[in-house]
């Protein structure tokens, strides 16, 4: 999964182009349950009909300080921004930031590409270690800046996220500052998405750093409260920028974008945030629960994986799994799967939408890779999900072991019942 070459400098290839496909609708999905505690902070919001301030009010920055400081982050609101969502806040990021190409891990996040693209930039994925998803090899990373210099291209900004989505794996301290170090050295400006950071699933047996805490005057911190502590409707996102010259000047670049386009949080949903971003105990109970039930399932499907002949790394943060399918193409290609986009066609069919192929993460088509969600298997309604939250041990419960067996049903049917060539 790490052997892959790097982007040769002509940012996303011909076939990548060619297969643009959407990002995932892990959004469409509800989540799970609203806390009854987070639903009384935004319903005793809703009457507030004036618009939030651009970039969060002092009481919601301040909140976010709080909540950085707690993890060895020390904040002011003047290097805070507040807006509705990740996606509009990292735009105005690539929009507000000096012009250049944007090196991106392979895979990465499935929104981080095309945002990239609307801003006219060009975006170099480079592979990822062995060890984890998030970061890009740090030897790979310096081939392709000199490779995109060598070529006339300008290298400004690393994307990375050391608790990683579509991998769900967290990145080894030792590594990360390789990383950053390289990235330092070039020049680069590192944006550290931290969305997972608190759905590490281990939390006393893993170390998660952040590019922030070794070198605070390159980096900022993004982290979409989606992730972790507010529900998917309720777009909010928090952005750190260094306490610096160049940090306060590309902050005053990125809220006059947001003021252009009107882009405050609604009074209900800044409540809300500010709330979960206080970590109460009812916030923190529910995100231990999540944690432990998200935690539980993923250890079940990545064991139901492997046994078919998958290759995945073991999950440690987050919501998702990225399996490698590559040493099964013999036995696919008879079913006529050669590429990701059949391979998510064929277990979309199998499994339901939760399935993305690679190509959607920056992956080459070719490959035959996949992210996988964990969600669904915690139950479909509200009530089952609020179920697998309360329970000691999630698997002992009849939805989800019933749930697990179908996962576990629809790979190996599909890998056992391929006709032979």
């Amino acid at each position: 999964m790490a052997g892959d070459p790097p982007d040769t400098g002509g940012g996303v290839d011909g076939m990548q182009r060619q297969w643009t496909a959407p990002a995932p609708a892990d959004r469409d999905d509800g989540g799970l349950p609203v806390l009854p505690e987070l639903l009384d902070s935004f319903v005793a919001a809703a009457g507030h009909t004036a618009p939030g301030p651009v970039g969060g009010s002092a009481g919601l920055r301040s909140a976010a300080c709080g909540y950085w400081s707690r993890r060895g982050l020390w904040t002011d609101p003047e290097h805070v921004v507040v807006a509705p969502g990740a996606e509009p806040l990292l735009l105005a990021l690539l929009a507000s930031a000096p012009g250049g190409d944007v090196l991106l891990p392979r895979p990465c996040a499935a929104w981080y590409a095309p945002l990239v693209r609307l801003v006219d930039r060009r975006a170099h994925h480079a592979p990822v270690p062995a060890e984890c998803g998030g970061l890009p090899d740090p030897f790979a990373l310096l081939e392709i800046v000199h490779r995109i210099r060598a070529e006339g291209g300008v290298p400004r900004v690393l994307l990375l996220s050391a608790a990683d989505d579509p991998t769900g794996t967290v990145a080894p301290p030792e590594l990360l500052h390789e990383v950053c170090e390289a990235a330092v050295a070039e020049g680069l400006l590192i944006v550290s998405d931290e969305t997972w950071r608190d759905t590490v699933h281990h939390p006393q047996g893993t170390v998660l750093l952040s590019p922030a805490e070794m070198s605070f005057e390159n980096v900022i911190v993004l982290s979409d409260l989606a992730g972790a502590f507010t529900p998917a409707g309720w777009p909010a996102a928090i952005a750190r920028f260094p306490a610096t010259e160049r940090g306060a000047e590309l902050r005053g670049r990125v809220l006059s974008l947001l003021t252009a386009v009107r882009s405050g949080l609604p009074a209900p949903i800044a409540a809300a945030a500010a709330y979960a971003l206080d970590e109460p105990e009812p916030v923190r109970d529910r995100m231990a629960a999540a944690v432990r039930a998200h935690g539980a399932v993923a250890v079940a499907a990545y064991r139901a994986l492997t046994a078919v002949g998958a290759l995945a790394r073991p999950p440690q943060v987050g919501r998702h799994l990225y399996a490698d399918l590559d040493e099964l193409r013999g036995v696919l290609a008879a079913r006529g799967i050669t590429d990701s986009v059949e391979l998510e066609r064929e277990l979309v069919r199998r499994i339901g939408p939760s399935v993305a192929g690679g190509h959607r993460f920056g992956d080459p088509p070719h490959t035959l890779r996949l992210r996988l969600a964990t969600l669904p298997l915690l139950g479909a309604a509200e009530e089952s999900r609020l179920r697998a939250l309360q329970a000691p041990d999630p698997l002992e419960l009849p939805h989800v072991a019933t749930a697990l067996g179908a996962f576990e049903a629809a790979f190996r049917d599909l890998i056992e019942s391929s006709p032979v060539t």
